[in-house]
């Protein structure tokens, strides 16, 4: 039997040039246009496109079903169009990843008037997904998901007695 303990996976990775002006340069742009919180969701951002990359990469030799079917588990999480060809996903950037997001998607709706806004909202599990609270402002958005997003009912607050009326009634009742 195993322990349960396994080796983590890695889930990003750094720069070569951890200094190259040109780049952090555009990845300020980047973290700016779509609120991100920092330079390693954006390196996370970038590891996955190349792990897909990879995985269509096998995919160019493989067997017809094998690859319709890694196209069609692509285009239900609305990375590609469904009748795409393995060319369209070896062509995804990092904004068709980002575009995904729930944090970019509340933004778009127009939930939230920017888009770090909208990171707050659902930190603060202020946005739901159907009938789930979200708190995961990197969640990745399903195109059946698209249409459920909405933002938490709020509850109504219980009138409070103003101070004078809680000491009057402190009063009577000490009497």
């Amino acid at each position: 039997m195993s322990s349960g303990i396994r080796r983590q996976k890695k889930r990003w990775a750094q720069p070569l040039r951890l200094f190259d002006k040109e780049r952090i340069d555009d990845e300020n742009v980047f973290m700016e246009k779509y609120g991100l919180k920092n330079k390693k969701e954006i390196w996370k951002i970038e590891f996955s496109i190349k792990k897909i990359r990879n995985q269509a990469k096998g995919f160019i030799t493989a067997d017809p079903k094998d690859k319709d079917a890694f196209i069609e588990r692509l285009a239900k999480k609305g990375l590609i169009k469904a009748n795409a060809e393995i060319d369209d996903v070896l062509a995804m950037t990092r904004e068709n990843l980002v575009g995904r997001r729930l944090q970019t998607l509340v933004f778009k709706k127009r939930l939230s008037h920017t888009a770090k806004e909208a990171r707050q909202m659902i930190t603060h599990r202020k946005v739901m997904v159907g009938d789930r609270i979200v708190n995961i402002p990197s969640y990745s958005v399903a195109v059946a998901e698209e249409k459920m997003i909405k933002i938490v009912p709020s509850k109504p607050k219980a009138k409070k007695e103003s101070v004078m009326e809680e000491v009057k009634t402190r009063e009577i009742k000490n009497e």
